[in-house]
């Protein structure tokens, strides 16, 4: 398996055609996995906004001066507006917010940007509203007929650091099902479901970094997703997500 980042790409504007500026400065294959990271998605979607677009109810107050009073620092009562109004559920609300989004992703502050927004006066990135239909939109207009993946990084419970997670995909599924299979010893496997969206974002961002390296494209070559089953329950149903059950009935309280 080979991984390359796709250099030379300039800065996102709103209206740009990613494929073609992607396709401008890469041979793609059509057996290719192409990683495009949802800061320039949401840059070519045009989501960039100003925190006065998000003036600050009660609620976005309250958490503000929670969180204010928790960490020492000022916070913004828009930024927390900002949050609430591109999320379906606040999961955890300190000392930092949990967000699920409204596509299915769970993550910090429902995944808004505040870095690598670009020139201009506009405070924040908002993640693709579909990044599912963006990862299909930037496949339909390239000439090759790669898997595409739209990425972003986030954190995992349990662990330090963040690293690469899938928001979106076209072309392959989000996973590949080993159950019903053996292992080395010929016992049948009952519960491994390898989430290989994850994995190629994860291996991406090896090669794309986060700081301004100004590479946030990357293409996986020579890998084979193999004769397995696949699916695209990537993000986990409600009723069954134990941990975000849990942690709606936690309460954060300071020593």
């Amino acid at each position: 398996m080979d991984v390359f980042a796709v250099p030379g790409l300039p800065e996102v504007r709103p209206g740009d055609d990613l494929a073609s500026l992607i396709a401008e400065r890469t041979d793609l294959r059509d057996d290719d996995v192409l990683l495009v990271a949802s800061t320039v998605v949401s840059k070519a979607e045009d989501r960039r906004a100003d925190l006065a677009d998000f003036p600050a109810g009660p609620r976005a107050k309250e958490i503000a001066e929670r969180l204010e009073d928790i960490s020492g620092e000022e916070k913004d009562p828009r930024f927390a507006q900002a949050v609430l109004e591109e999320s379906t559920e606040l999961i955890m609300e300190a000392p930092f917010l949990l967000t699920a989004t409204k596509f299915g992703h769970v993550g910090v502050n429902a995944g808004i940007d505040r870095s690598n927004v670009g020139d201009g006066e506009r405070d924040l990135l908002l993640l693709p509203e579909r990044p599912g239909e963006s990862a299909d939109r930037i496949r339909r207009n390239l000439d090759a007929d790669p898997a595409v993946i739209v990425t972003d990084t986030s954190g995992r419970p349990f662990r330090h650091g963040q690293r690469g997670v899938a928001l979106g995909w076209s072309g392959m599924p989000a996973s590949r099902d080993w159950r019903g299979e053996e292992d080395r010893d010929g016992h049948e496997l009952e519960v491994t479901v390898e989430a290989v969206v994850d994995e190629l974002a994860a291996t991406a961002n090896l090669v794309t970094g986060e700081g301004d390296d100004g590479l946030p494209v990357a293409v996986v070559r020579d890998w084979e997703f193999g004769n397995h089953e696949g699916s695209d329950n990537l993000y986990r149903d409600v009723d069954g997500d134990f941990v975000r059950q849990a942690l709606r009935g936690w309460e954060f309280a300071r020593d």
